[in-house]
């Protein structure tokens, strides 16, 4: 018959189970709990396999020559030294206009007429001035008989060619008030002929262009002062830029210049700067730059928008591929090579693109490999295997 197990048997064996399970601890420590924690796992870290291998490629930043250069934004403006103001020559009312804003016009052409007193008293005294040179001319005529019969002396003669001398100053000055009214020389020349004057005026195309502007309307009274149109010559335009005053030490003419237009996208224009001011705008603090561009097709307009990057010298510095790059946020990013298998995403500060390539101003250390191509498809996974919670 076996025999009972005693409370003081079991705690005994009690005490036999723990004092077994705190064998090998030292004096004061505690014995380990039976569960422990998962190591954290860091996002930013990513063990690659076979498969992820094959689609990355490793190396160093390289080296190579680049352009320093920083870009403004830009526009375009008519060539100020390819405009003309055309004004009205006399005092009048405007009675007919014969060209729009936009219009291609040529030297010569009528773009407005105007009613004008003024032209007619021009008219009169060209009139007067050659009916006093008539009578001059006969009385010289008439001197000349005398002197031949000694009528008369040399002495009068001399005075009555003098004032022959004095109309016929008068005739070309009155014809040449004519024509800076406006007056062609075949409208002069009949006004002589037939003695029948004419008070509509000219306003006529300085030069061949394109109308920029038109500042009068029918019935309008203009003064010689005024502008009645603005004409430009497009195929020659200006792009301009107002560069920051931090960034304008350097500036000068002659350094290269890209640009590209939102309204012509996939075009870049390139030249060099033809003027660099010699003063900082003191409200914008900015200096003005320009380029000088061809136009013949006239596809660049006045006030089209464009982005102006200027060339300074070239210098050597370290480089990283596009393909390379990550963007995390707001910040630029590189995967970092830590051993043959873990990559860890590191924030870098970056410079302008080059040819596909970005300067690297910051954040790799010499010797470190980075990943160079791929980059896209390694952040992808590493991104998905966070929402998975899975570790690296």
């Amino acid at each position: 018959m076996k025999k009972p197990i005693t409370v003081t048997a079991c705690a005994l064996a009690l005490a036999s189970v723990l004092t077994t399970a705190g064998c090998g601890a030292k004096p004061g420590q505690p014995v380990a709990a039976a569960t422990t924690e998962s190591p954290t796992t860091d996002p930013s870290v990513i063990k690659t396999d076979a498969g992820l291998r094959e689609r990355i490629k490793t190396g160093e930043p390289a080296w190579a020559a680049v352009d320093a250069s920083f870009t403004v934004a830009a526009r375009v403006e008519v060539d100020d030294t390819r405009i003309t103001r055309v004004g009205a020559p006399v005092m009048g009312r405007i009675a007919t206009l014969g060209a729009r804003e936009g219009e291609e016009v040529h030297r010569g052409q009528v773009l407005a007429t105007l009613i004008s007193p003024g032209l007619s008293d021009a008219q009169l005294e060209l009139l007067k001035a050659i009916s006093h040179k008539q009578v001059a001319q006969r009385a010289v005529e008439r001197a000349q008989v005398l002197l031949k019969s000694d009528v008369i002396g040399a002495a009068e003669l001399q005075r009555r060619e003098a004032e022959l001398s004095e109309a016929s100053a008068e005739v070309d000055a009155a014809r040449d008030h004519l024509q800076l009214l406006g007056m062609p020389p075949e409208a002069i020349e009949e006004l002589r002929r037939t003695r029948q004057m004419n008070s509509v005026s000219r306003v006529m195309a300085g030069m061949e262009g394109t109308v920029m502007e038109r500042r009068v309307a029918m019935g309008q009274v203009v003064e010689p002062a005024d502008t009645v149109y603005e004409i430009a010559d497009l195929s020659h335009v200006w792009l301009v830029a107002d560069v920051p005053e931090q960034s304008s030490g350097n500036l000068r003419a002659g350094q290269s210049v890209e640009a590209q237009l939102a309204a012509l996208p996939g075009r870049t224009i390139t030249g060099k700067l033809a003027f660099v001011s010699a003063t900082v705008n003191p409200e914008t603090r900015t200096v003005r730059v320009r380029m000088d561009v061809p136009n013949r097709d006239k596809s660049l307009k006045p006030a089209m928008l464009a982005t102006m990057t200027i060339r300074e010298h070239t210098e050597r510095r370290q480089v990283v591929p596009l393909a390379g790059v990550v963007r995390e946020g707001d910040s630029d990013c590189l995967f970092v090579e830590r051993d043959a298998e873990t990559f860890v995403l590191r924030e870098v500060k970056l410079g302008p693109e080059h040819g596909g390539k970005r300067v690297l101003l910051e954040g790799v250390k010499p010797g470190e490999r980075i990943v160079v191509d791929g980059a896209f498809h390694l952040n992808n996974e590493r991104r998905r295997r966070s929402l998975r919670g899975e570790g690296s």
